[in-house]
């Protein structure tokens, strides 16, 4: 069974190393301009030279995103910008709009693209059309279901990619305006305010300052709050369609959301290769995503269009385990230093979780500083030394249920 590659996001260098420790094919990543994640930490060109080199080292690619919408104020320093990056070792750059993928052309005429998603791809002749321009790959839209994604394959011979999971847009594919207008942030040039998060009301306009709820739930009314995209429970399907990626959302969130959904996501797509006919859907495969923060799950459009339940919206962020620490070096001795992320106290129950699944119970019974000197409890910014399980390995990580 040939499997669609797993496409991890890094917004940093340590989300980067995160996502390779935990099982990612490729990841993307962007510069500090020209990407739809600007907020995000991102990359400068040595950072992206380090990752490139660090990813490659364990066999994983890289993808550098260039899929803003530039205007003509921003074409002079888009060109410096690729001019500066063609050197990198990027296995392909991921662009959406049609001048910049000539632009690509010009600078780096060899360079592999792939199409973004915010071009919105949603039907095979769209596919076809950018495969005849040299596009490589296409990330196909998320209104797109799953008959049209297998339609799409059996007509055309480019690469498809399929989100598989993480936050969706209210917007169609990711063409939101409410940024714009709201924060004076444009969503399409990577600065998403996100207002589709925010919580609304209803006004008169005889009666103003007059607020009448939309009642939701007790917290209030989220009219614009997509649930999450998660297909894990559908990857038979998804890999019979023909698609060539699987890609995770997420290069705001943060290294503990990139390592719970790689390692779902690969532990589910590799006992789909070993078992084949006899595969089975594993509950802890989503149990593990259910315990990042999310809004609730949906298949998105995968299905035909969502309605009532299948995009329910919802207000609040579901929650059920806490990042604490990161292991940053196992000793001879049976400790680790651990990176405190959250509070740890001394007679914790902690949970430890590495790539392929692999979970250990960890009750803290030790905790000192660098220097050796006992501590009760760590807070964020600490580097303590505890106690470890024998499978810990650096890059592993502590959670606590709550």
């Amino acid at each position: 069974m040939r499997l669609p590659e797993l496409l991890a996001p890094a917004g940093n260098l340590e989300k980067l190393k995160i996502a390779v420790h935990y099982g990612a094919d490729a990841v993307y990543l962007g510069g500090k301009a020209f990407g739809l994640r600007n907020l995000a930490d991102n990359f400068t060109p040595e950072e992206m030279a380090e990752g490139i080199r660090h990813a490659h080292a364990h066999g994983v690619k890289v993808y550098l995103t260039v899929n803003s919408y530039p205007g003509n104020d921003d074409l002079p320093s888009l060109e410096a910008y690729l001019e500066e990056v063609a050197p990198l070792p990027f296995d392909a750059w991921i662009a959406a709009d049609p001048g910049v993928i000539g632009l690509i052309r010009e600078i780096a005429p060899d360079r592999t693209i792939h199409l973004s998603t915010q071009a919105n791809t949603v039907n095979w002749r769209s596919a076809r059309f950018w495969q005849q321009q040299g596009v490589s790959r296409i990330n196909l839209a998320r209104e797109m279901s799953l008959a049209a994604v297998i339609e799409t394959a059996q007509k055309t011979s480019v690469e498809l990619e399929l989100f598989a999971h993480g936050a969706m847009c209210i917007s169609y594919s990711g063409r939101c305006l409410l940024s714009s207008v709201m924060s004076g942030r444009n969503a399409n040039k990577g600065e998403c305010s996100h207002p589709c998060r925010w919580n609304y009301a209803l006004v008169e306009e005889t009666r103003p300052g007059e607020y009448f709820p939309v009642v939701e739930d007790d917290r209030g009314t989220f009219i614009f709050n997509s649930r999450d995209l998660c297909l894990i429970e559908h990857l038979p399907e998804i890999v019979a369609s023909g698609v060539a990626a699987l890609k995770i959302e997420g290069r705001m969130k943060g290294i503990y959301y990139v390592a719970s959904t790689v390692r779902a996501y690969r532990a589910a797509l590799d006992a789909l290769a070993q078992e084949g006919e006899a595969y089975r859907f594993r509950p802890e495969w989503l149990e593990e995503l259910c315990k990042t923060s999310h809004r609730g799950y949906t298949t998105g459009f995968l299905f035909g269009q969502p309605r009532e339940v299948g995009q329910e919206y919802h207000s609040a962020y579901l929650r059920s385990h806490q990042f604490v620490g990161l292991v940053e070096e196992v000793h001879p001795d049976g400790t680790a230093t651990v990176g405190v992320r959250n509070r740890i106290r001394r007679g914790d129950h902690l949970e430890l979780m590495g790539p392929g699944m692999r979970t250990d119970t960890v009750t803290v019974t030790d905790l000192t500083d660098d220097a050796g000197t006992p501590l009760e409890a760590a807070n964020p910014n600490q580097r303590v030394r505890m106690s470890i399980p024998g499978t810990a390995a650096p890059l592993d990580m502590l959670r606590r249920e709550g």
